[in-house]
C-alpha cells in the first residue's frame, strides 16, 4: 500500500514539474514575442548628393557616434541613387535617413507616420545656386533661353525641384527652352564639374556644396560664377522611420532623436563634413511648400 501511494506521490511531482516547465516555456515564448529584436542593427542612409568617399566617411562618423550615444549597433547603408534610398525607407530597411526636402515628402506620402524631426539651423532658409561660365553672356534666368542645362539629381530639391519652380517663375520652361532637354548629373559636384568644362553652358546646385568646393579649391572660379541664387526654402532633414521603436524597444525613437540633436562641434568629423555647428528641432509640416510644388510638377501624387 506504501509503495502505490509514493508511486502516486512521484508520479504528481512529475506532473507539476512539467507543467511548470511548460508554463514557464509559454511564458519565455510569449516574453521572446514581445521583446523586440535589440541584435538587429540600426541603419541609416544618406542621398548620394555628393562624392561617396565623403559621404560615407562623414556618415560614418554619424553612425559611430550613435552607436556610442544609444548603446545601439548602428551601420551606415549607401544608396546607388535617392530613389534607391526612399525604396528601402518605404521598405523598413532603413531606420533613419538623410533626406533633402523632396525625398522626405515622397519618403513620409509612402510611409505617414514618418518624422523628420532635425535639420541643420541652414536648412530653413535654404537656397539653390544657377551657375555659367564667365564668358557665357547669362547673367539671368531668361538669359538661359536656348542654352544647354544641367540639373543634379531628378529627385532633388536643390539641384532640380525648387530650381525648375524658379526657372517656371521666370516663364521658362525646361522640358522646351533649353538647347534640348536639360541633363540630369546625378549629384552637385558633377553639376559644377560639367560646366566648368564647359559640357553645359549653365546649371543649378545646392549652396552649401558650392560654397565648400570654393573654400576647399575644388572648382575653379575663373571658369564657373553664380549669377543667381533662389528665395529661400526648407530643405535637408534627419527623418526617422515609423517601424523604430517597434523593432529596436519603446523610447529608441527618442534616444536617437536626442542623440542627433546633442551633436556640437566636438565632434568636428561630423559637423565638418555637414557644414554646421549643430542640428536642431524640425517638423514635417515645414515641408508643405516642397510638396505642393512637388505636387504642382507631377512629382509626387
Amino acid at each position: 500500500m506504501m509503495k502505490k501511494w509514493v508511486s502516486v506521490i512521484i508520479l504528481a511531482v512529475l506532473v507539476f514539474s512539467l507543467a511548470a516547465c511548460s508554463g514557464q516555456n509559454d511564458k519565455q515564448d510569449s516574453k521572446e514575442k514581445k521583446e523586440p529584436k535589440t541584435q538587429e542593427v540600426f541603419k541609416i542612409g544618406a542621398i548620394p548628393d555628393q562624392n561617396a568617399a565623403d559621404l560615407s566617411k562623414g556618415m560614418t562618423a554619424v553612425a559611430k557616434y550613435l552607436s556610442d550615444k544609444t548603446g545601439m549597433k548602428v551601420e551606415f547603408v549607401p544608396s546607388v541613387d535617392y530613389a534607391a534610398l526612399v525604396t528601402a525607407f518605404q521598405r523598413g530597411e532603413i531606420h533613419m535617413a538623410w533626406f533633402g526636402g523632396l525625398t522626405s515628402v515622397q519618403a513620409r506620402a509612402l510611409v505617414p507616420e514618418a518624422n523628420s524631426f532635425a535639420q541643420r539651423p541652414r536648412d530653413s532658409q535654404f537656397h539653390s545656386v544657377f551657375i555659367t561660365q564667365p564668358s557665357s553672356g547669362i547673367n539671368k534666368l531668361e538669359d538661359l533661353k536656348g542654352k544647354s542645362f544641367t540639373f543634379g539629381s531628378e529627385s532633388s530639391t536643390s539641384g532640380h525641384l525648387m530650381p525648375r519652380y524658379y526657372l517656371m517663375e521666370a516663364g521658362i520652361d525646361a522640358e522646351k527652352d533649353f538647347d534640348g532637354k536639360p541633363n540630369f548629373s546625378g549629384s552637385h559636384d558633377t553639376t559644377y564639374k560639367l560646366v566648368e568644362s564647359g559640357s553645359f553652358k549653365a546649371g543649378a546646385l545646392n549652396e552649401a556644396v558650392w560654397q565648400e568646393a570654393v573654400k576647399n579649391h575644388k572648382v575653379d572660379t575663373n571658369k564657373v560664377k553664380v549669377f543667381y541664387t533662389t528665395p529661400p526654402f526648407f530643405d535637408y532633414n534627419w527623418t526617422l522611420n515609423s517601424n523604430v521603436n517597434d523593432v529596436f524597444g519603446q523610447g529608441a525613437d527618442k534616444k536617437v532623436k536626442d542623440a542627433i540633436l546633442s551633436i556640437t562641434t566636438e565632434q568636428k568629423e561630423i559637423t565638418d563634413f555637414f557644414q554646421t555647428d549643430k542640428f536642431v528641432e524640425t517638423k514635417n509640416s515645414n515641408y508643405g511648400k516642397i510638396e505642393k510644388v512637388a505636387k504642382a510638377l507631377k512629382m509626387i501624387q
